[in-house]
């Protein structure tokens, strides 16, 4: 536990630290609105299917940003450990004054994944503690060809969470009970085609609603600050996104099998 919580702070703090120290960066601000769907679905004792969608936008939702979706497993070794592992496929559209492809059309992205998570208590508060590890496909499209992919780049990246919840009535989260929640996650990229190691960092807060055990509503504030893989062409500089808004999450769980 010690040694996962001082990873978890030397991790977040590189993250902060690579974000703020760049100097001379160009600073492309946009506005999202995140819609969300989760669900984690009971297989058995210890087996879990994760099924999630994600509908961003961006420009106070007038323009599409991206869109995910993702499939995986989780297997629950100890009652506070469990291990997951998945795919995911993404489809990001250009957005804002500086899009990563000038191709003017969507390009995708596979990606699988594994997950390690923790889970922690705080007094009332309620603590997760998840790393990832992603192996990404990114799509390279030609300009002036549509949506032909010509190659896939392959890159590695390893993230860490850390939510929280915090119910504000008793001290346990119940049916029709309001709470707190939020969390922070720091990406870094690694591996033969990355150049920047410091991918993104979302950091995000509000309110939630249990409204059953296995129905929940949630409404952040999202801030995400993301750094491009490649310099602006003409001046050569960093281009790092603040992008700010909100997140609504949706998350319903079924027992698909007892």
């Amino acid at each position: 536990m010690v040694l996962l919580r001082r990873g978890a702070a030397f991790l977040l703090f590189l993250g902060s630290f690579t974000a703020c120290g760049q100097a001379n960066r160009i600073a492309d601000r946009n506005s999202i609105g995140w819609f969300v769907y989760e669900g984690d679905h009971t297989l058995g004792k210890r087996w879990t299917l994760h099924t999630e969608y994600q509908w961003r936008r961006t420009e106070f939702l007038t323009k599409p940003q991206q869109q995910l979706a993702r499939l995986g497993a989780a297997y629950q070794l100890l009652p506070r450990l469990s291990v997951a592992t998945g795919y995911t496929n993404l489809i990001t559209r250009p957005y804002g004054d500086y899009p990563t492809a000038d191709t003017g059309v969507p390009f995708p992205e596979h990606r699988s994944y594994q997950d390690v998570q923790l889970s922690d208590t705080l007094g009332r508060t309620t603590l997760a503690h998840r790393l990832r590890l992603e192996q990404r496909w990114q799509g390279q499209l030609a300009e002036g060809q549509g949506r032909a992919v010509q190659s896939w780049q392959y890159q590695n990246r390893i993230r860490y969470q850390l939510s929280a919840v915090l119910p504000l009535r008793g001290p346990r989260l119940n049916a029709r009970e309001w709470y707190l929640t939020g969390f922070d996650e720091v990406f870094l990229s690694f591996g033969r085609n990355v150049s920047k190691v410091f991918n993104q960092n979302r950091i995000a807060g509000g309110l939630g609603y249990q409204v059953q055990d296995n129905f929940r509503l949630e409404l952040l504030y999202l801030n995400q600050i993301t750094q491009h893989a490649e310099d602006e062409p003409v001046s050569g500089r960093p281009v790092f996104e603040f992008n700010h808004g909100f997140r609504l999450g949706i998350s319903y769980d079924l027992t698909l099998a007892k």
